[in-house]
């Protein structure tokens, strides 16, 4: 049997503050109240009451020799406000993580606040209890997309949203992904205390490599809650407990690898009690807690005496949660689906297929019920973790499909193995989100193999290979890169004043004027960030390495075609755009408009445009003119109306009609 503990295991830093402070107190032979227990665990409560500290639910129940300290997951503000006022003593031993929260929350004057957990909950009430603005509290993603559907979306205002610091890690991202998507530009704050977040990955990464798993916790304690359920999605076989003597035996003889992790609040000399415990019972055979008989004992233990043994397998029968092989015994084996991949979201259809040969890991034996518990997933990282030691030296390039996003970077599957990418490793600028990687195929590279018992870990690298790749690319762009040739590009940002394109290790930037033949106030208009666009090199810089880019095509060019499809003579539809003392501008085709002078609209005088004409009025007009270097057009309406009714009027020359002084006609 092998036990593994986690090193983030017991007290967290604000829990240690909060007990050693209480402590100090009692040695200076000082009487101590604390507001409610000073943690959640009743093992330490009782502890520290038997030294002479007593838990109080008001400050009224405070005693005029007692000093008050105020516990881990702090108080509302009108419990300070209150304490002050009728002088009590105390001393804070709110946890500093919980302090920054309070700060926050307390620092908005013109936003909702949203917290991220339970609302029942001592610290949570606390972060409420300091906010200035209306709040509300949600527990997942679900209850998120409720509150703003009823309540925030007819508000319409800033959100600001923070979370309880024992917050699951997984479904506050979640969470965030959400809320950008349903509110205009929230502010977002990671309160999650790194400690937690340390403590649920690395109870994730144990349970996923245990059959058996053990958390140590008060059961009101919020953080280990959720420490029991990251285990129990891993682990199916997990177990909560307060002390040692609550340990099921009978599981711990069953188990052959035995994962150990403890709340915040768990003291280390239960800890050390439990695995002391599971420990001296194996070893000693002694069943004291489930009375057991000695030929039980023996009849269990027979059960696995082939268990780690691997074996060939056929498979025979594939279902939603497990699949059935015929390992060559009279038991039948099955593979649950946990131990089939480690890839959570993996079909078993898309893994395994019937009549398939697969190496397996026998995990458990029940001969009464006549079945054999099998592991593939096991194997293949045993296989995986091999094959890796090898490559860490070698700094091969390897190829393989992001699974997840945790908290500090990313999950690769190699090869049954779950290899690490840190944040800093995981793109090729931090400004890239982790969330996207997610089901992509990456190249990695190692840049870490180490174990130490049980306990392995691999981390990688993408960014490396990235700035390899990229340093490659930019080298043969350089070589073959002159004005006039064409790429595609993905556009990576955009600023006022034009649009950044990456060509492949290279960056080229499109100004303003290059993205449209008409006027424009912002790229965005023409093009987007994570757009593949057909770009042209416009010119070079050799010093600075800068390249400008062409995006509009001279075929595009509203005058070539208003060169090649509307000659003089031509009638058109147009919309008047403008109107004027001297006549109307009418759009033509998009990007050109014209001018009716206003000897032009009608074959009667007319005092001015407005009286006949409006704008957004679409009208029949004649092409009477084009300068194609000035950039003008002259149209009339009169010249369409019948012979009969037209009084004879001089064709007006284009510079009449439009003068350079007065009405330009510019295609922009």
């Amino acid at each position: 049997m092998n036990i593994t503990k986690a090193d983030s295991a017991g007290f967290c830093f604000g829990v240690n503050r909060a007990v050693s402070m209480v402590n100090d107190l009692l040695k200076e032979g000082k009487r101590v109240c604390t507001l409610g227990p000073i943690i959640h665990n009743m093992e330490v409560v009782r502890e520290l009451e038997a030294k002479g500290c007593r838990p109080v639910e008001r400050i009224e129940d405070v005693r005029d020799d007692e000093i008050l300290v105020i516990r881990s997951h702090g108080v509302p503000q009108s419990v300070i406000t209150a304490l002050e006022e009728r002088r009590i003593p105390y001393m804070d031993a709110t946890c500093p993580f919980v302090k920054k929260i309070h700060r926050i929350v307390a620092d908005t004057d013109d936003a909702t606040v949203l917290i991220a957990g339970n609302a029942s909950h001592p610290e949570v009430q606390g972060i409420i209890g300091h906010c200035k603005t209306t709040c509300y509290t949600f527990n997942n993603e679900a209850e998120l997309e409720d509150l703003y559907t009823n309540i925030l979306k007819e508000k319409n205002n800033l959100v600001k949203i923070v979370s309880q610091t024992t917050f699951d890690t997984k479904t506050w991202k979640k969470s965030v992904k959400k809320i950008k998507k349903l509110c205009t530009n929230p502010k977002i704050f990671d309160t999650i205390c790194n400690a937690t977040s340390v403590r649920q990955s690395e109870a994730d990464i144990i349970a996923a490599q245990s059959d058996f798993m053990v958390v140590i916790g008060d059961r009101h304690s919020s953080n280990t809650a959720k420490l029991f359920n990251i285990c129990k999605r891993r682990c199916e076989n997990t177990v909560l407990i307060e002390t040692a003597a609550e340990l099921p035996m009978n599981r711990v003889y069953a188990a052959h690898n035995i994962g150990v992790t403890a709340g915040s609040s768990t003291p280390a000399k239960i800890i050390k009690e439990v695995l002391d415990t599971m420990s001296e019972e194996v070893k000693s055979g002694e069943t004291t807690n489930l009375e057991e008989s000695f030929e039980e004992l023996l009849e269990e233990s027979l059960k696995n005496l082939n268990t780690n043994e691997r074996v060939m397998g056929t498979v025979i029968s594939i279902a939603p949660n497990e699949v059935q092989v015929d390992v060559g015994r009279k038991q039948t084996g099955f593979v649950p689906v946990s131990e089939l991949s480690s890839d959570p979201a993996a079909k078993p259809e898309d893994i395994v297929s019937v009549g398939d040969e697969i190496e397996l890991l026998i995990m458990k034996t029940n001969d009464q019920e006549g079945t054999i518990m099998l592991s593939k997933r096991r194997v293949d990282a045993q296989k995986g973790w091999e094959e890796l030691q090898d490559k860490v030296e070698s700094q091969e390039i390897l190829s393989s499909k992001v699974t997840e996003a945790v908290k500090g970077g990313v999950i690769v599957l190699y090869n049954g193995v779950r290899v690490f990418i840190p944040a800093s490793q995981a793109t090729a600028s931090r400004d890239e989100s982790l969330e996207d990687l997610v089901g992509q195929d990456v190249d990695f590279r190692l840049i870490e193999v180490s174990q130490r018992g049980r306990y392995k870990r691999a981390i990688g690298s993408i960014r490396s290979v990235l700035k390899e790749q990229r340093a490659a690319q930019r080298e043969e762009f350089w070589k073959n890169c002159e004005i006039g040739k064409r790429y595609t590009g993905v556009v990576k940002s955009l600023t006022s004043y034009g649009a950044f394109v990456d060509l492949g290790g290279v960056f080229g930037m499109i100004h303003i004027s290059e993205l449209s033949w008409t006027h424009i106030k912002h790229p965005s208009e023409v093009v987007n960030v994570g757009d593949t666009v057909e770009v042209y090199v416009k010119d070079i810089n050799e010093e600075t390495k800068k390249i400008s880019l062409g995006f509009k095509n001279a075929e595009d060019n509203p005058w070539e075609i208003l060169k090649r499809d509307y000659p003089e003579g031509t009638v058109v539809n147009a919309t008047i755009v403008g109107l004027t003392t001297f006549g109307a501008f009418a759009n033509i085709i998009p990007g050109i408009d014209g001018l009716i002078h206003i000897s032009q609209i009608a074959n009667k005088r007319i005092d001015k445009p407005a009286d006949v004409l409006s704008v957004g009025e679409t009208v029949e007009a004649k092409i009477t003119a084009i300068d194609f270097d000035k950039k003008r057009v002259s149209l009339s309406m009169r010249a369409l109306l019948p012979e009969d009714e037209q009084a004879p009027v001089k064709a007006a020359p284009v510079e009449e009609a439009a003068p350079a002084e007065e009405a330009p006609v510019e295609a922009e």
